[in-house]
Parts: structure tokens; sequence; C-alpha cells
């Protein structure tokens, strides 16, 4: 799969790197300026509550729990579409065949990138030699 290097416009704002894969995957997507995007998620993160298995609330440079991504692509009137079921297995991986065209944010393990026309925009090959399995993406109609 073809790789673009793309930061999502978090080098205009901040220096160095930093788990910040949701915001930099939405703010690719969708167009929004990295820094609206950092600040909308933070605020989404205000009314997140802390459990005994969730220790700390989203933070968009450190990372951010798919509950609070996902409440804000919805908002933005993006829909998700699964790709694996309970005891299904590895249905999808990141490969260009494998995915619709379009512009796509997919959910991996432990990490989000966008897809745009079966090219991966991110800061590194997440593809895993196209062996990563997707679980999901999301997508606007």
């Amino acid at each position: 799969m073809e790789f673009n290097f793309n930061d999502g416009g978090r080098s205009k704002y901040f220096k160095g790197e930093t788990g910040d894969c949701v915001t930099r995957a939405i703010a690719i997507a969708t167009g929004v300026d990295y820094l609206e995007v950092y600040k909308e998620l933070n605020n989404l993160a205000k009314s997140e509550r802390i459990g005994k298995r969730k220790k700390k609330i989203s933070n968009s440079r450190t990372g951010v729990y798919r509950q609070t991504a996902e409440k804000y692509l919805e908002s933005l009137g993006w829909k998700w579409k699964s790709c694996m079921k309970i005891g299904t297995g590895c249905q999808v991986h990141l490969k260009a065949n494998e995915l619709p065209k379009g512009t796509i944010i997919c959910r991996l393990t432990r990490h989000f990138t966008c897809v745009i026309d079966g090219v991966i925009n991110d800061t590194y090959d997440c593809s895993r030699e196209e062996n990563r399995c997707v679980y999901g993406y999301y997508y606007k109609d």
C-alpha cells in the first residue's frame, strides 16, 4: 500500500513526536485545522468518566479513547463500518484492494490512520507490509 507522510498540520503548532494519531487522522480526513480538532477532542474529554480500567481522560496529544473520537466524528457526520465480528478473525487488512475508495479513517490496534484512495496518510507506514488488521473504518456519505 502506498504511503504519504502527512502530520495533519501538527508541525504548524507543535514540535517533536507524540501519540496523536486520532487527532492527526481526523484533521487529515476532514480538512479541519489540526489545532481545532485538538481543542475539540480535549473539550469532549472533559466529560469522560474515570474508572477501574480507564485511569485517565483522553488527551489529544497523548491518546484519545475510541468513544471520544467516535462522538466527535459523529458530530461531523461520519459513520462507522465494522470489518470484524466476534470470533471471525481478521477479514480486512490495511491493503488498497480491501478498502473502499475515497477518504476513510481506519481503526487499527492502538492506532487510527487516514487512508485516501488507497494511500496511507500518516507519519509512518503503519500497514505492517499490508498485514495489519482493520477493525473498521469511519466514512462520510
